[in-house]
Order: structure tokens, then C-alpha cells, then sequence
């Protein structure tokens, strides 16, 4: 059975991008536009991972993270970072959130595929 992973990015394109080379892996894959709609998606499903933007409307990355973390049946989910920025204070934020990895664009699909099976829950 395919692992689900669900990319929380404001960009389409970003989203579009992930979503095509997690596909190639032979992931299944959700997608939300913020944290907000990425945390009405979860409703006790079992994700094996997450993929999250940092600069999002609604709700930005490190919140979500922080959401996320808060909730029993998910704060084991490794959660990858995408994102724009490269500063560590940012990278330190997301990590104590709870990021298990920060991925800055744009990507190299076999460096964020290295990543995810890396971290991925059995």
C-alpha cells in the first residue's frame, strides 16, 4: 500500500511540482493550500509525512507545525519544510516546532525523495 504524504504549500505551481516527483515515487499525495485547510484535511487520517511552506496566508508554516505537534495522532508525523528561506534563525523556529527537515527552494527532486525516505513513517 503507497505512503501518504500531504504538501502544505500556498503555491500551485510549488504544489504541482512536489506532488509530480512524490507520484514518480509511488507516494499518494494530498494537497492544502495553508495550514489552516492542511489541518480540516487531517480529520485522523494516517500521514506518513508532510511537506509545509514556511510563508503561507491563514496559517504559516511554523504554526501549523506547532498545531500539528499539539495533536495525539500526529505528533510523531515527520514534517519537511519547503520553503524560500534560508536563514537559521527560521531554520531553529522550524526545528523547535518540530520540522525534521528544511528544504529550501528551488529543489532537486532526488534530494527532496533522499529526505523523505529518510524520515518517512514505517
Amino acid at each position: 500500500m503507497a505512503k501518504t504524504i500531504m504538501i502544505i504549500d500556498d503555491s500551485a505551481t510549488i504544489r504541482e511540482v512536489v506532488k509530480t516527483t512524490l507520484k514518480k515515487s509511488g507516494y499518494d499525495v494530498i494537497e492544502a493550500q495553508d495550514g489552516k485547510d492542511a489541518i480540516n484535511k487531517l480529520k485522523g487520517q494516517k500521514f506518513h509525512l508532510m511537506i509545509c511552506d514556511v510563508n503561507m496566508s491563514n496559517m504559516d508554516g511554523i504554526t501549523f507545525v506547532k498545531a500539528v505537534k499539539q495533536m495525539p495522532n500526529y505528533k510523531f508525523t515527520p514534517i519537511i519544510m519547503l520553503t524560500t528561506e534560508s536563514q537559521e534563525t527560521k531554520k531553529q523556529e522550524g526545528k523547535e516546532a518540530g520540522a525534521k527537515a528544511w528544504v529550501v527552494k528551488p529543489f532537486k527532486p532526488e534530494t527532496m525523495i533522499a529526505a523523505i525516505e529518510k524520515l518517512i513513517l514505517p
